[in-house]
């Protein structure tokens, strides 16, 4: 019973953050606990650079591999160049062995949609949607196929639980961003009720998904960030109407146990804040970079951080408990390295 509380109230353990590097804690002595379903997931990677994380990936047995965006980094309006990218990417070894093992989701940021923060003025994303498709092997005649922008659902079941990703699309309906004149930020919130991250069609979809969804947890997966709303780059903050909306979808839906996972920012944290009407906080898993990271990061605020943000290249695995309810994310470095620890009960 004490270690169970201990879990719900959230325990964080740290290696070394404060100087950027970890222990040499590994993934199976962060925890003894051997999980019902395992989800893996990061962001920022590029093909050209070497790539050390897949084999620490695999390590992990996770059932899925989400791309949690910036997969590639093409910033083009050539698709066959676009295309490249991804072929690069999929020649790179390790990712080969994970794809041929583990099934492979996810979403897209700015520089695998085409355009460096971009949003709904791209005028290629038909286009690019196309080969974004393609490196995700969606079949021909898939629905994917004909609908405007890559949002999709899936649905892992198991014997003891089952687990609902919704994978969102920030780009394809994104309306304008504010730039910040008066600071050294590039961005700013936006007039209260203007404009919109997910447009009305991506809405009515993860409202309808969101509200009839059975799973005992529900994942929405995210490029930018939701909740750290104060650094001045791209954050659904910069819309702090569509936040609202989107926690009091979480509320009114009664959805169990949703998490939020994001990446864009080249730094790995974790995030986390209270819904009225909702038993569980929500947590956004921020996991990035893959490849390359934001090594000279000295600070920014984020009123919702839980721990010390890290800047070593990662990626980071949700492990589910159904008979508990529980989440425990990690951050994983190079060679197994833990850097950081949250558990999370959702009941």
């Amino acid at each position: 019973m004490k270690r169970l509380q201990i879990v719900f109230n959230a325990v964080f353990i740290l290696f070394g953050l404060s100087l950027g590097y970890a222990q040499t804690a590994t993934t199976d002595e962060a925890t003894t606990e051997r999980a019902d379903f395992t989800i893996a997931f990061g962001s920022c990677n590029k093909s050209a650079i070497p790539n050390l994380l897949w084999d620490d990936i695999l390590n992990t047995n996770p059932d899925v591999w989400i791309w949690g965006g910036d997969n590639v980094y093409a910033d083009t309006n050539d698709m066959q160049e676009l295309q490249q990218f991804y072929e690069s990417q999929d020649s790179v070894l390790g990712y080969q062995k994970l794809r041929t093992q583990v099934p492979v989701i996810g979403t897209w940021d700015d520089h695998d949609y085409g355009l460096n923060d971009g949003g709904v003025e791209y005028i290629f994303k038909k286009e690019s949607q196309q080969v974004f498709l393609d490196f995700f092997k969606v079949a021909k005649d898939s629905p994917r196929r004909t609908q405007e922008g890559v949002y999709a659902a899936h649905t892992y079941d198991t014997p003891k639980g089952s687990v609902k990703v919704l994978v969102l699309d920030t780009r394809y309906f994104r309306t304008a961003l504010t730039k910040d004149t008066v600071t050294k930020k590039r961005t700013k919130p936006n007039s209260y009720g203007e404009g919109t991250v997910l447009g009305k069609a991506q809405w009515a979809w993860l409202e309808d998904e969101l509200n009839t969804s059975t799973a005992d947890f529900n994942i929405l997966v995210s490029s930018i960030q939701v909740l750290s709303n104060e650094h001045g780059f791209e954050t659904w903050g910069n819309f702090p109407h569509e936040v609202d909306k989107l926690e009091k979808l979480i509320a009114t839906s009664k959805a169990e146990g949703v998490v939020v996972l994001s990446g864009d920012r080249h730094i790995s944290e974790f995030s986390k804040t209270t819904i009225e009407g909702v038993a569980y906080p929500l947590i956004d898993f921020t996991s990035s970079g893959l490849t390359h990271v934001y090594s000279s990061y000295s600070g920014e605020p984020n009123p919702y951080r839980v721990g010390e943000v890290v800047s070593v290249v990662s990626f980071g695995t949700l492990s589910f408990n159904f008979e508990t309810a529980t989440i425990t994310f990690k951050m994983i470095g190079d060679e197994g390295k833990v850097l950081g620890i949250l558990a999370q009960g959702f009941k």
